[in-house]
C-alpha cells in the first residue's frame, strides 16, 4: 500500500485521524510547512515549516531545551518511571536475536517483540496491557553513518509504550496526553517547543495514522495507532487495535545533555575513556558547530561525503583538523557504538559469522578492528567491554551473565582477522597493479569470498569512499530464511487429526478412514502415528494389511503414507498399529538430543543453540552454534555431562502453556528447535537442567536413555558444528564394535592394548612421511589435471561444468585441482563427489566468472540435500556431503539444474 496515499486521504479529514482532546484542550493548531506542505500542529504562532525545515533544527546542542539533565541510563529511569505511576507494567527488554520469528534474524523494533506469526497471519501478545519496554533495537541498513552523523547507531534502545485500547488500556488520547505530559513535566520540556507531525504507517496488511513528535527538529517519538486492514478501497477497523508508540532513549538522552552527538551521552564512560587515551584535543564548540551542521545537510543530502565537506566548511575546519580531529571522533564513537551492539548481540546468543545474520556482526567487528588498526590505536577490547557492561548492568543485569562469553567470542573472532591480515594485503597488492575500478557487486564478492571489508580497501587506497549503497545491499543478502514448500494438497473441508500421541498414546487402536488423496495418502479421523516435524522421523507401522511408510502434517490433518498400491477404503473403522520398536529408539534419540544440546551449552558457553536436529531409530544428529572446531576434550567433556545427567534419572515433564506465559516462565531459551506456531505451546523440561518448547516424543525419565555416545564431531559450516550421536543399545554397539575394531588393530600391529599407542604412532609416522610425498606429488600434477579437466568439461551457458565421481582419490587432491582450475578457467565449476565408507563428499568451486550464475557454497547446499546431508560454503568454494548413495545420479542431474535455474 502506498503510505502517501493513506496520507493524502487522512490528512483530508484531520478531526477523525489526528485531532486528539490534548490539541483541544491545550489549543494546539493545524499547519501546513510552507516548504514540503506537510501537517503539523503547534502551539508557536512564529512557526511556519515543519521539524524537518526550520531554522533552528538541532539548535538543542549546546543548548538543551530542558531543565534536567540525564543521560542514556537515567533517562531510562525517568521514562520507567512516569509510565509505571501512570498504571503501565515495565517489562524486561526481549532478546536481539528474534528467536520467535522465523522472517527476521534481529528484533527491529519494540512492537515485534509481542508478534507472534499464526499461518499467514500476524498476531498480537502482549504480557501486560498498558506496559512499557526498554527493546534494544538492531539494525544495520545505515552502518556507514554510524559514528559519523552523531545520531546513526546499529543497535539503539527504542521505549516501547503499547496498549490495547480495551478496559486495561487506552487509545490515542491518552497516549499522547501522556507522553506530552513526560515531556513537559518529567523532563522539563517547553510545551511551545514540542511539534506533532502527521503520518502514517503500513504493514503486514494493517494501517493507521501516526503522530511524530519533535522537539528543535530531533524527532524523539511516534505514535502508531494501528486501526485498520484492507487498502485504501476497502478497509475495516481491526479486531484488535494496537498503539504502538516507539521513541528513541538516546535522543531522549541527548536533548537533555545537548552533547555534540547522541553518543557523547549515550555511551557513559566509554568515549570519554578513548577520547582521554589517544588524547585529543576538542574545542566543544567547533565540535558542536561541526556536528549540528552534519544533522541540517543530512535533510538536503544522502551522501555522506558531501555532508561531512559542507559541515567542514561551516565549522572552519581545514582538511588537516578534520583528518586529526573529526576522523578519530567518528572512529571512537563507530567502536563505541558496535562493540556495544556485539556485547548484546553475542549476549543474547548470536555469533559472528558468514552466514545470516552472522554476517552483519562478523562485518561491524572487522570494521571495529580495521579502524583501531588504521589509527594505530592500542584499545584494550575486553576493557571496553567491561566498561560496557559496567555502565548499561543497571538497565539490563543480564549481561553480566555473559560477561566472559563476550570477551571470548570477540578474541576469537579478533584473531582470525588478524591471521587474515597477510592475505587482505596482497590482494590489495594485486588490485593496486591491475587497477581495476571495484564496482559494489565487486566489493560484496569480496568480503564474501575472502573477508575483505571495504574499510581495508579504503585504507589501502584501492576505493575512495565506500559506497553508500553496500552495507544495506550487504544487509539485505542475509537477512530472509528460505523456507521449504510442502506439497500442495486439497484438504478443504476435513477436520483437524485428533493426535492421540499427545494423549494416552495407544500403540494399537481403531480409526476412521476419512478421505484417500492420490492413492497413498490416508487421512484418519485420529491417530497415534507421530508425523515428520521438529527434526524427528516418523511413525511406521499398519493400517489394516498396508504398510505405513511416512507420516506428515499439512497444518493440522495428519497424512498417512502408505506403499503405492492397494489402499484401505474410505469410510472404514480401521485397525491400526505403530511400530513400538521404532518409535522407542527415535524418542529416546530425542530427548538425548535435549540432554546433548544442554550439555554441549553448559560445557563449551552461552552461545550454544540448537541449529537444527535429525532423529531416528539407529542415529541422530545435533547442529549447534559454536564458534570452531571441538577439541577430544570438549567432546569427552560433554558426552561426561550427558551420561551423568542420564544416571541421575532425571524426571522428564510435559506440560502444555500458553505461549507468552511461557515466555515469561522459562525465557526464549525454549526455542531450541525454532518458532513454534501455535498459542499453545508444549513444554518439555528435563528438571534442573533443560527447558524447551517441543512437540516430539521423549521419554518419562533420563535414565531411560542408558548412555550417549558422540561418534563425530565436525564443524559443517561457519558457526555450526554438528554431533552425530547413538544412544541407548545402539550406543552399547557402537562401544563394542570399537572394542573390536580395538582388538583388530592390536593383531595387525602385532602388539598388545597396553603397547598400541606406541605401535601405532611408528606406523603413523610412516604414513605422514607417505603423505607429504602425496602431497608433492599432487602440487607438481594439479595444473596438468587442472586443464585436464577443463577440457573435459560441459558448457552451459556462459559457463562450464566438471563434475566426477571418484572412488580413488580424496579431497586433497579435489581442492588443489579444483582451485587451480577455477583460477585458469574463471567460468568454470568444478564439482567433486568422493565416494569413501558408504558416504559421499562433495567439493565445488566456482571460477570469478561463474559466481554471479551459482555460488559454489548454494551449490552444494542443494546438492547435499539430495543425498541426504547438508552443506554450505562460500562463492567461490563449498563442501558438504550425504550418505544416500544411490542418489549420486540424482545429485549430478540436480547440479545442472541449478545452475540453469531451474526446480
Amino acid at each position: 500500500m502506498d503510505k502517501d496515499q493513506i496520507l493524502s486521504k487522512f490528512s483530508t479529514d484531520p478531526d477523525r485521524y489526528y485531532k486528539v482532546a490534548l490539541f483541544e484542550n491545550e489549543g494546539f493548531r493545524r499547519k501546513s510547512c510552507i516548504k514540503c506542505r506537510r501537517f503539523f500542529w503547534t502551539l508557536d504562532d512564529n512557526i511556519s515549516m515543519c521539524p524537518d525545515h526550520i531554522e533552528n533544527s538541532y539548535s538543542f546542542i549546546g543548548d538543551p531545551p530542558t531543565n534536567k539533565r540525564f543521560d542514556y541510563t537515567q533517562a531510562w529511569k525517568e521514562v520507567e518511571s512516569f509510565f509505571v505511576q501512570n498504571n503501565h507494567k515495565s517489562v524486561g527488554r526481549y532478546p536481539v536475536v528474534c528467536r520467535w520469528r522465523d522472517d527476521l534474524y534481529f528484533t527491529i523494533a519494540s512492537i515485534v517483540d509481542f508478534q507472534r506469526v499464526m499461518g499467514s497471519k500476524v498476531v498480537f501478545e502482549f504480557p501486560a496491557n498498558p506496559l512499557i519496554v526498554p527493546q534494544t533495537c538492531l539494525r544495520f541498513k545505515d552502518i556507514e553513518n554510524v559514528g559519523v552523523t552523531g545520531r546513526h547507531f546499529s543497535s539503539f534502545c527504542m521505549i516501547g509504550q503499547h496498549s490495547i485500547p480495551n478496559s486495561q488500556g487506552y487509545w490515542k488520547d491518552k497516549c499522547v496526553e501522556l507522553d506530552f505530559k513526560l515531556l513537559t513535566e518529567r523532563f522539563g520540556i517547553n510545551k511551545k517547543e514540542i511539534v506533532f507531525v502527521e503520518d502514517v504507517w503500513a504493514g503486514g496488511g494493517s494501517f493507521g495514522s501516526s503522530l511524530e513528535y519533535f522537539v528543535r527538529g530531533l524527532e524523539l517519538g511516534n505514535a502508531v495507532f494501528t486501526e485498520f486492514q484492507g487498502d485504501l478501497t476497502n478497509y475495516s477497523v481491526l479486531d484488535q487495535k494496537i498503539i504502538d508508540m516507539g521513541a528513541g532513549l538516546e535522543r531522549f538522552a541527548w536533548i537533555t545533555m545537548g552533547t555534540p552527538t547522541a553518543y557523547d551521552c549515550c555511551f557513559g564512560p566509554i568515549t570519554k575513556h578513548m577520547i582521554t587515551k589517544i588524547g585529543i584535543d576538542i574545542d566543544s564548540g567547533t565540535i558542536s558547530k561541526y556536528f549540528m551542521s552534519v544533522a541540517k545537510a543530512l535533510s538536503e543530502s544522502n551522501d555522506i561525503a558531501i555532508v561531512r565537506k559542507m559541515a567542514a566548511k561551516i565549522a572552519g575546519l581545514d582538511e588537516t583538523k578534520q583528518d586529526k580531529i573529526i576522523s578519530p571522533l567518528e572512529g571512537i564513537y563507530m567502536i563505541a557504538d558496535h562493540l556495544r551492539t556485539l556485547v548484546f548481540a553475542i549476549s543474547d546468543g548470536a555469533l559472528p559469522s558468514n552466514v545470516g545474520g552472522g554476517y552483519n556482526l562478523r562485518m561491524i567487528l572487522r570494521r571495529t578492528l580495521a579502524t583501531i588498526d588504521r589509527f594505530g590505536w592500542n584499545f584494550d577490547l575486553n576493557n571496553l567491554i567491561d566498561l560496557h557492561i559496567d555502565y548499561l548492568k543497571s538497565t539490563y543485569p543480564e549481561l553480566e551473565q555473559t560477561r566472559n562469553d563476550v570477551k571470548t567470542i570477540i578474541e576469537i573472532e579478533k584473531n582470525r582477522y588478524n591471521e587474515s591480515k597477510v592475505r587482505m594485503k596482497n590482494m590489495a597488492t594485486t588490485f593496486k597493479t591491475q587497477n581495476k575500478k571495484l564496482s559494489v557487486d565487486d566489493l560484496i564478492r569480496l568480503y564474501e569470498s575472502d573477508g575483505i571489508t571495504p574499510d581495508f580497501l579504503k585504507e589501502s587506497h584501492i576505493i575512495q569512499e565506500i559506497p553508500s549503497t553496500f552495507y544495506e545491499r550487504l544487509s539485505d543478502l542475509h537477512q530472509s530464511e528460505k523456507t521449504e514448500k510442502k506439497e500442495e494438497l486439497d484438504l478443504e473441508g476435513i477436520p483437524d487429526t485428533d493426535l492421540l500421541y499427545y494423549k494416552d498414546d495407544p500403540h494399537e487402536f481403531k480409526a476412521k478412514v476419512l478421505k484417500i488423496i492420490k492413492n497413498k495418502f490416508v487421512i484418519l479421523d485420529k491417530t497415534s502415528f507421530y508425523a515428520r516435524g521438529g527434526g524427528q522421523e516418523p511413525d511406521h507401522g499398519k493400517i489394516e494389511e498396508f504398510d505405513v511408510i511416512d507420516v506428515s502434517k499439512h497444518g493440522n490433518v495428519v497424512l498417512h503414507e502408505v506403499r503405492e498400491g492397494e489402499v484401505p477404503k474410505e469410510g472404514i473403522v480401521a485397525s491400526c498399529k505403530i511400530d513400538s520398536a521404532r518409535r522407542y529408539g527415535i524418542t529416546r534419540n530425542h530427548t538425548s538430543t535435549h540432554v546433548l544440546n544442554a550439555s554441549a551449552r553448559n560445557i563449551l558457553g552461552s552461545w550454544i543453540w540448537q541449529h537444527s536436529a535429525f532423529k531416528d531409530v539407529e542415529y541422530a544428529r545435533l547442529d549447534i552454534t559454536h564458534h570452531s572446531n571441538l577439541t577430544e576434550d570438549e567432546i569427552m567433556k560433554i558426552e561426561d555431562l550427558a551420561n551423568t545427567t542420564i544416571r541421575k534419572n532425571i524426571p522428564v515433564l510435559i506440560n502444555q502453556f500458553e505461549r507468552g506465559e511461557a515466555e515469561q516462565e522459562y525465557g526464549f531459551r525454549i526455542y531450541q528447535g525454532g518458532v513454534v506456531p501455535v498459542k499453545l505451546v508444549r513444554i518439555v523440561n528435563i528438571e534442573g537442567f533443560d527447558v524447551e518448547a517441543c512437540g516430539g516424543t521423549h521419554v518419562q525419565k533420563t535414565g531411560e536413555i542408558g548412555l550417549i555416545k558422540i561418534t563425530k564431531a565436525e564443524r559443517i559450516q561457519d558457526g555450526v558444528v554438528r554431533l552425530e550421536f547413538v544412544s541407548s543399545k545402539s550406543a552399547l554397539k557402537y562401544t563394542q564394535n570399537q572394542d573390536q575394531k580395538i582388538s583388530h588393530i592390536v593383531k595387525s600391529l602385532g602388539s598388545s592394548k597396553e603397547k598400541m599407542l606406541e605401535s601405532f604412532e611408528h606406523v603413523m609416522k610412516d604414513s605422514d612421511d607417505a603423505k607429504k610425498r602425496l602431497r608433492h606429488i599432487i602440487k607438481r600434477t594439479s595444473e596438468a589435471s587442472a586443464r585436464e579437466a577443463i577440457s573435459q568439461a560441459k558448457s552451459i551457458g556462459k559457463i562450464k561444468l566438471y563434475s566426477t565421481v571418484d572412488e580413488e582419490l580424496d579431497e586433497e587432491f579435489h581442492i588443489s585441482v579444483g582451485e587451480m582450475a577455477t583460477k585458469i578457467d574463471k567460468s568454470l565449476i568444478y564439482c567433486a563427489f568422493i565416494v569413501k565408507n558408504e558416504s559421499i563428499k562433495i567439493i565445488s568451486f566456482s571460477g570469478a566468472d561463474a559466481i554471479p550464475i551459482k555460488k559454489a557454497g548454494d551449490l552444494v547446499k542443494e546438492v547435499s540435500k539430495v543425498l541426504g546431508g547438508s552443506g554450505g560454503g562460500r562463492d567461490a568454494f563449498g563442501q558438504g556431503g550425504g550418505k544416500d548413495l544411490s542418489k549420486i545420479k540424482d545429485a549430478l542431474l540436480t547440479i545442472e539444474k541449478s545452475i540453469l535455474g531451474e526446480r
